[in-house]
């Protein structure tokens, strides 16, 4: 594979109206097909068999587990996760047995020959969870998975629900990297969203991980939310830069309260409108990429010694339902509340709901709500659209040749439905590579949304907006 189309630590620089013409309702691509197509026919039977059968092939390929911790004391009204809200601390405590139950099933359906290189715990807020809780659900992981010499062990923390022993129990039980959610300084901001974090507060945790040793650190921040302008958010991004984190996430506020009834306490006409939400982001790039970060792609930045930047120069770079990943060949297997695993050609979903999730243990089978079983035409689609998302080119010589089909005529509608980026610049053929071009790069997920046979007006309405 020629070097990525993209060059490290520069800005792509995109006319906002181009951005604009293309700004609708699409895909993240954590998945394809994504969660919506998911259906209730695959249930904990089917889920069980992608789960054996992956662990009977000839050298499996490594596991990444993920818990989801869903606890929260408070709402912030952005929030699109599956959360519990509660100020009982005892709570999770019924809660963590159960998921030491689910991890008994998935271990004795695992076997003995599958190794751990990723965990994440993510919420909700994992940091709700006392120390001493901390330490006994990583004990329990521990002596049920067998983790590879250096795996990435991450975990979401809240810095308002980080205090006491909290850093040092997390270091001890093995976690190397931390995410940090910030979304953004301004105090208007943070009213609008009701999730007041002190700029101070902040940098006091942030320092506290970092005399314990962790020398990886993630901060989460959105763009798109009440009261945000160019000008209030370029502070918060200079000051991000001050902390120096080593990765830095920016996501595009997903303005659903269809979906999400608490994000109706935000008030439509306070967001940014769209024309000032592009000069947020625009501006945001360029602070970041011009300050030694490399955009990976979507709502990522990463320094350029990072494992995301390694594995995108290698060509080896994924997307899963953590975003994007250094380690594309794992299998994913989430525990918890409305955890989604990826087989190699399976998805499966647990319940959302907690009285569902416990009685599907207490009746002796795995959580899965729902799943989906990916057809041939899914897996050929999946790594199109995967590969362009991260190393933002593809190769359809090699592509087709792997799947066996005549690339251009398997795709011709789909190729069609490029003209237009291309004549405005954003993609380009280069023989018989599809390259996205650095103006395309902010637009990826329009570009791989050609190859997406699920997509329909209907299905992309549940979708946040691409800028």
């Amino acid at each position: 594979m020629d070097a990525p189309a993209n060059s490290p630590c520069v800005a792509p620089v995109v006319d906002g109206r181009l951005l604009e013409k293309y700004d609708r309702p699409g895909p993240r691509y954590t998945s394809y097909p994504t969660a919506p197509h998911f259906h209730e026919e695959f249930g904990h039977g089917d889920f069980l068999r992608e789960i054996k059968q992956g662990s009977t092939v000839n050298n499996p390929p490594p596991l990444s587990i993920y818990f989801h911790l869903p606890f929260c004391r408070s709402v912030c009204f952005f929030c699109g996760c599956n959360v519990i809200f509660t100020a009982d601390r005892k709570r999770p405590e019924a809660y963590l047995s159960a998921l030491s139950t689910e991890m008994g099933m998935v271990q004795n359906a695992l076997g003995e020959n599958r190794k751990v290189a990723q965990m994440h715990w993510g919420g909700g807020t994992p940091t709700f969870l006392s120390p001493d809780q901390i330490r006994r659900l990583a004990e329990d992981v521990r002596g049920r998975f067998c983790f590879e010499p250096g795996a990435e062990i991450s975990v979401e923390i809240d810095p308002r629900e980080t205090g006491g022993t909290h850093i040092s129990e997390l270091k001890q039980a093995g976690f190397n990297r931390l995410s940090m959610g910030v979304q953004d300084f301004d105090d208007e901001v943070q009213r609008a969203i009701h999730r007041i974090q002190p700029e101070a507060l902040t940098r006091r945790v942030f320092g506290e991980a970092r005399e314990a040793g962790f020398s990886a650190i993630s901060v989460d921040l959105i763009y798109g939310l009440p009261a945000q302008s160019e000008t209030t958010f370029a502070r918060t991004a200079e000051r991000i830069l001050d902390l120096n984190p080593d990765r830095i996430a920016l996501f595009n506020f997903a303005y659903l309260p269809q979906l999400f009834r608490h994000q109706k306490a935000i008030q439509a006409e306070r967001l940014p409108a769209p024309a000032e939400k592009i000069r947020i982001l625009q501006r945001a790039i360029e602070t970041f990429t011009s300050s030694g970060y490399r955009y990976i792609g979507m709502d990522h930045f990463a320094k350029p010694d990072d494992a995301l930047c390694r594995a995108q120069d290698a060509g080896t770079l994924g997307r899963n339902f953590q975003g994007y990943t250094p380690r594309a060949e794992c299998e994913l297997i989430g525990m918890g509340l409305s955890s989604i695993s990826q087989t190699g050609s399976a998805y499966a979903q647990n319940h959302r709901k907690l009285p569902e999730y416990m009685a599907c243990l207490d009746a002796g089978h795995l959580p899965t709500l729902r799943g989906i079983k990916l057809s041939s035409e899914d897996v050929l689609r999946r790594e199109i659209i995967m590969r362009l998302l991260c190393v933002f080119e593809l190769d359809t010589e090699e592509i087709g040749r792997r799947f066996q089909i005549d690339f251009e005529s398997h795709f011709a509608n789909d190729i069609g439905q490029l003209d237009p980026m291309i004549a405005d610049g954003l993609v380009a053929w280069h023989g018989r590579r599809l390259k996205i071009l650095p103006a395309g790069r902010m637009l990826a997920r329009n570009i791989a949304m050609a190859f997406d046979a699920y997509l329909d007006a209907k299905s992309a309405a549940r979708f946040s907006r691409t800028v």
